[in-house]
């Protein structure tokens, strides 16, 4: 594995009780390897036609690019939005300590 297989995923998530039943799953399942929750984040959007806002969680994972596939149907099995935020991010450069452990929790 290199770190070009590696991904970083945001999802942003109603309250903070939903992005830690999303994370405790996910981490279940070994989808991914951790889960940062920043709490109180302002989002800021186009829905229906109108500007909208919202005071959201953001979960910052990490995983591995041939995992999301089955890491995005369980986010949008658990999330309560119609349209939930996914995005995945290619990681460019990691710590090998950090890179070694994260291949050594998820799933294989």
């Amino acid at each position: 594995m290199s770190v070009a297989d590696f991904i970083v995923v945001l999802v942003t998530a109603k309250d903070r009780a939903e992005a830690e039943k999303i994370s405790q799953s996910l981490l279940e399942e070994k989808l991914i390897a951790c889960a940062n929750i920043v709490s109180s984040v302002v989002s800021c959007f186009i829905w229906q036609g109108k500007i909208d806002k919202a005071e959201e969680c953001l979960l910052i994972m990490k995983s591995r690019a041939d995992l999301f596939p089955e890491l995005l149907q369980q986010v949008k099995r658990l999330h309560s939005y119609e349209v939930p935020e996914i995005l995945a991010l290619p990681v460019a450069l990691c710590s090998p300590d950090y890179l070694a452990w994260m291949q050594s929790v998820l799933k294989t």
